[in-house]
C-alpha cells in the first residue's frame, strides 16, 4: 500500500534523472563539443546596453541569432577593408550565417 499515492507533487514532472545543475553542465559540454567539430572558436565581447539591445533587435528582424549577426558584421567589415582572404566571399558569409 502506497501512503503517498494521493499526494500531488508540485511543479513540472521530472523528465531527466540528473539535477538541473548537472543538466546544465552536461549541455554546456555537449555544446562546446559540437562547436569544436564545426571548427568554431569562442570570442568574449563586452558591449554597452544600447549596442546589446540594437544587436538583439536586428538579429530578430533578420531571423538569425545574435552571434550569427555579429559574425556576419565582422566578416563584411573584413571584406570592406580588404583584409579577408579569398575564402571569405559573400557566398561563404551567407552560408555561414544561414541565409
Amino acid at each position: 500500500m502506497d501512503l503517498f499515492a494521493t499526494e500531488k507533487r508540485r511543479g513540472r514532472p521530472r523528465s531527466n534523472p540528473l539535477p538541473r545543475k548537472e543538466q546544465l553542465r552536461v549541455n554546456k559540454r555537449n555544446q562546446i563539443q559540437r562547436d569544436r567539430t564545426m571548427g568554431l572558436k569562442r570570442i568574449e565581447l563586452k558591449v554597452s546596453d544600447e549596442l546589446y539591445t540594437a544587436l538583439n533587435e536586428q538579429a530578430t528582424l533578420d531571423n538569425v541569432s545574435r552571434g550569427q549577426l555579429i559574425e556576419s558584421i565582422l566578416l563584411k567589415q573584413f571584406q570592406q577593408v580588404g583584409k579577408a582572404d579569398d575564402t571569405l566571399s559573400a557566398a561563404v558569409i551567407d552560408e555561414q550565417i544561414g541565409r
